[in-house]
């Protein structure tokens, strides 16, 4: 629940001053001593605070995700383990746990699907990190079309799938190994393009590095790139995209 949720809540009589004035004591942000939750977010920026799961023990994970449940609102964790999600189940049965992906959700306010994101990627190996960015762009409210493995080996295979991926508001391209996919689709569309390097491939492919330094040095117009394997924040600025095309498209 968001503030002007709130202050509706307390003009239509549905809460009392005290409840409210419990709540707002909590704001900008609610400390727990190891983390400072900023419930404020959604208010100032639009989206709420994702959680970072990897290296959170597991008590403080779980006493993080109690606090969003108290006050139903929406909370998405990243690169979270099932031993993670385990025990947030235990003290909260309707959280959602997406193996592949590795993401924990609570959605207590299911957003409508609107606008298009295309998440591609060069490989089959590299659908962990483009159901991340799926999934974080879905969680913020987006539909989401996955054209999977259309890298540039059997160009063919992206070429059949062009007329879908023009018709979306913005395109995540995700690919490993040269990393040329993000540079090619770029080519064919006239849509904001976001480049996700992946950690796979061989040897020289450093670990990222190689398909990294091919999308930062693409000749395409359009793309921009964020960190290697970051599907999360390929998938939180497309929803930002998407978000501003869908307003546009209104006015």
């Amino acid at each position: 629940m968001d503030v002007h949720e709130l202050l509706l809540k307390v003009q239509n009589r549905e809460m009392d001053l005290k409840t409210a004035e419990e709540y707002l004591k909590k704001l900008p942000y609610e400390d727990l001593g190891f983390a400072k939750l900023d419930h404020h977010r959604a208010l100032r920026s639009g989206f709420g605070e994702v959680v970072y799961c990897a290296g959170k023990t597991t008590e403080h994970l779980v006493k993080i995700f109690e606090s969003f449940a108290e006050r139903q609102s929406n909370v998405l964790g990243t690169r979270a383990s099932k031993e993670q999600y385990e025990a947030v189940r235990k003290l909260l049965p309707e959280a959602v746990y997406d193996e592949l992906s590795r993401t924990i959700y609570l959605q207590y306010n299911v957003p409508k699907l609107e606008g298009r994101i295309a998440v591609c990627t060069g490989g089959t190996s590299d659908i962990p990190v483009a159901e991340e960015a799926a999934r974080t762009a879905e969680f913020f409210g987006c539909y989401v079309d996955r054209i999977y493995d259309v890298g540039v080996a059997g160009i063919h295979r992206l070429l059949s799938k062009a007329e879908l991926i023009r018709k979306a508001n913005c395109v995540v391209a995700i690919a490993g190994m040269e990393g040329a996919l993000a540079g090619v689709i770029a080519g064919l569309v006239d849509k904001p393009v976001i480049g996700v390097p992946t950690s796979v491939g061989y040897g020289a492919n450093m670990q990222g590095m190689s398909a990294l330094l091919t999308m930062i040095n693409s000749c395409a117009e359009g793309v921009s790139v964020v960190n290697i394997d970051n599907g999360f924040g390929a998938g939180y600025m497309a929803a930002q995209i998407n978000r501003l095309a869908i307003g546009a498209g209104k006015e």
